[in-house]
């Protein structure tokens, strides 16, 4: 079997989930899904959930004897442990992201093992698309209010442009290793946009939507989406119905750029998607989008 741990917002547990079924298909064996991190994250400051059940995945979940026989393979860090890595550590049974980049190593993984990461590039998976974007097809229909926006969108040339706050803004931690995309970014975004597409729409979609109506302000055709809390992939849909996208540096608004299947779709993200400069994330934006 294959297991992956699933861990951070939706996003994040959309990447995870898409290597990890990309490797199942290569291999050939059924794959099992680790929610335990998230459980235990929900003690911190923001509070996360298992999500990606929301989608027609194939949804199965490792047992805690299955996930304990991966573990004693995992790296520990310390000297104390050296003895230890050197004996039991194993990357081929326990599978731990070493880098941001595209590992190309990770994909000659034979079963069984365990991967442990964010794999946040659509190299792991880009060679079973269809089945992505099949199996992140919503199971549920959307609400009344994201039906309207929907047959608005529909009518549209229609822009999504994602705003995230949050824990961005209220955690510190994630403030200094993050970061948020500044209204320059956005503006420029705007303009690049309305540049290239005639009579554009913008959707504005954000975790904190007080603060997005009052900093962004196209002087084009403008709805702002109220804050779907409660089903936050409801808004990730609406952003792929879009004909064009603007992103944060947020997983959350990547997989909705990603997931537009509009042949003609010009996508705006940003160039700096970490505010640290430590992580090389030149893999993240594929290649036909635009980085600003």
């Amino acid at each position: 079997m294959i297991i992956v741990k699933l861990q951070g917002g939706l996003g994040n547990q959309m990447f995870q989930y898409a290597l990890g079924r990309h490797l199942s298909v290569i291999n050939n064996v059924s794959l099992k899904l680790d929610t335990s991190a998230i459980d235990e994250a929900n003690s911190g400051i923001t509070k996360r959930k298992y999500g990606i059940s929301v989608f027609k995945i194939k949804e199965s979940f490792a047992t805690k004897k299955e996930i304990a026989w991966f573990k004693k393979y995992h790296f520990k860090n310390g000297k104390i442990w050296f003895w230890y890595n050197r004996i039991f550590a194993n990357r081929a049974r326990y599978a731990w992201e070493t880098r941001f980049n595209f590992d190309p190593w990770i994909m000659e993984l034979k079963d069984p093992f365990y991967l442990d990461g964010y794999w946040q590039t659509e190299k792991y998976f880009k060679n079973i698309e269809d089945i992505i974007r099949k199996e992140y097809t919503l199971r549920n229909p959307l609400g009344v209010k994201s039906n309207e926006l929907l047959s608005e969108i529909s009518k549209t040339e229609s822009v999504s442009l994602h705003v995230r706050r949050g824990d961005y803004v209220s955690d510190q931690k994630t403030n200094d290793w993050l970061g948020v995309c500044s209204v320059e970014y956005y503006n420029k975004a705007i303009e690049t946009i309305s540049a290239r597409v005639k009579n554009p729409h913008f959707f504005v979609f954000s975790d904190d939507p007080v603060w997005a109506k009052e900093n962004i302000t196209p002087s084009f055709a403008t709805t702002y989406a109220s804050d779907n809390h409660n089903h936050p992939e409801e808004d990730m849909f609406l952003m792929s119905k879009c004909k064009h996208n603007i992103i944060a540096n947020s997983s959350f608004s990547w997989w909705g750029a990603w997931l537009n299947i509009n042949p003609e779709k010009i996508v705006i993200a940003p160039r700096q998607w970490y505010k640290t400069q430590k992580m090389d994330t030149r893999d993240i934006i594929p290649d036909t989008w635009v980085k600003i």
